[in-house]
């Protein structure tokens, strides 16, 4: 994953910030390097390409990205035909741009309307789309394989990408971008559920708790990201909208501009020594020109800028209510007593008060109908069992390592 916010309100009017998680494929090392080349190309490639309105300069950074994923990938046999997921999410004064390949997800929270942004490169989601399936998941025959998806970045050198929105946003938007490790194992009413009730930091621990705790067989990743201030939002009305260019960067000058300067320098140079002394003057004039022109339009941008807010994409492609209730709040408790036995039964070192002063709340909050607040404790005791779990396991090590095991 990668979070590449903007270090200034003028850099956030005119880039956004920007958010990208990748799902590697292939044998573990290539689709481990496949994910890392496109979180580290993706917002590197999308903030250099400055004269490109945001949408544009958003596509041709993932398409230049798929580019450079394949050809590392026909560079080395053993990397060869590694791809990978990617979801991008640029937060930007007009609204929420997306770009989309795999079977990764990007939803957006609403109050208490969980919306998927984006539609699954799959082998279900096209059958679905095509009409041979049922919409409905529990109707889909158990033969039909659920992990086969239809496009990724990185084995071709071409890759279509999906450009959604720019979707309106507004404080209290509640974005979540993740790898199907999460939406394999926690179905989209509970990751509602979770994202109403908890703050961002806490919802992505209880989302990942959650699916390890059902199995977790795949890799999980998760960013949330909340609106919390309209930090000079704009409308969408128009197609387009004028907008000022903060960036005070020098342009790139084409390397044959240099080269056709340096070569009028040259020639001059050579006129000179044979005492040509009128084509000498041409070749210097021509040189003097062309460098003037090249440092203006270096060093020179224009004022406005246009971003191009037609609306991209069909999404959302799926909306579901998610309201906390007595069943999620049920699950919720559920975990802290499975969690709270296996601590007994397996002597584990836990400080307990944290976890029932949790618990407490939790139960007075149900017993007053609060389903939120219930669900926000039992999830934080949850949270907090999980911590004592790993802080387990690191006593274990250190008592192994004392005991020279290893």
């Amino acid at each position: 994953m990668a979070v590449a916010l903007a270090a200034s309100q003028e850099r956030f009017d005119t880039r956004g910030h920007v958010f990208v998680v990748a799902d590697g494929m292939g044998a573990h090392a290539a689709g481990e390097l496949a994910s890392k080349l496109a979180t580290d190309f993706i917002p590197l490639t999308y903030n250099k390409l400055l004269d490109l309105s945001p949408p544009d300069a958003l596509l041709e950074a993932v398409k230049q990205a798929n580019r450079h994923i394949n050809a590392r990938g026909e560079a080395d046999p053993s990397f060869r035909g590694m791809g990978t997921t990617v979801d991008t999410l640029v937060v930007l004064p007009q609204g929420a741009l997306v770009a989309h390949v795999g079977d990764s997800r990007v939803y957006r929270l609403r109050e208490e309307c969980l919306e998927q942004l984006t539609f699954d490169h799959s082998l279900v989601w096209e059958m679905q789309a095509a009409g041979h399936l049922p919409e409905n998941e529990d109707d889909i025959p158990s033969f039909i394989p659920r992990n086969v998806i239809t496009r990724s970045m990185g084995p071709n050198p071409e890759v279509q990408v999906d450009i959604e929105g720019p979707f309106p946003i507004q404080p209290g938007d509640t974005f979540l971008l993740c790898s199907d490790g999460l939406t394999g194992r926690v179905n989209d009413t509970e990751i509602g559920q979770i994202l109403t009730c908890l703050a961002p930091a806490e919802a992505v621990q209880a989302l990942i708790h959650l699916a390890n705790l059902r199995g977790g067989p795949d890799n999980i990743t998760a960013v949330v990201v909340r609106i919390t201030a309209p930090q000079r939002l704009e409308s969408t009305g128009g197609a387009y909208q004028a907008f000022e260019n903060g960036n005070h960067n020098p342009r790139s000058v084409h390397a044959i501009a240099w080269t056709v300067l340096g070569m009028l320098v040259l020639g001059a140079a050579l006129f000179g020594m044979l005492r040509q002394w009128i084509a000498a003057g041409v070749c210097l004039l021509a040189a003097g020109g062309g460098g003037a022109a090249a440092l203006l339009y270096r060093y020179t941008s224009p004022a406005t800028s246009y971003f191009d807010s037609r609306f991209r994409g069909k999404g959302p492609y799926r909306q579901t209510l998610c309201s906390p209730d007595t069943k999620f709040v049920g699950v919720a408790k559920d975990l802290t007593n499975q969690l709270h036995e296996a601590a007994e039964k397996e002597s584990w070192q836990v400080q307990w008060e944290p976890y029932h002063q949790h618990r407490n709340a939790a139960a007075a909050a149900a017993t007053a109908g609060d389903m939120t607040e219930a669900g926000r404790e039992f999830f934080r005791a949850v949270i907090y069992m999980m911590s004592q779990l790993k802080r387990q396991k690191e006593i274990g090590k250190e008592a192994d390592r004392a005991a020279g095991l290893f």
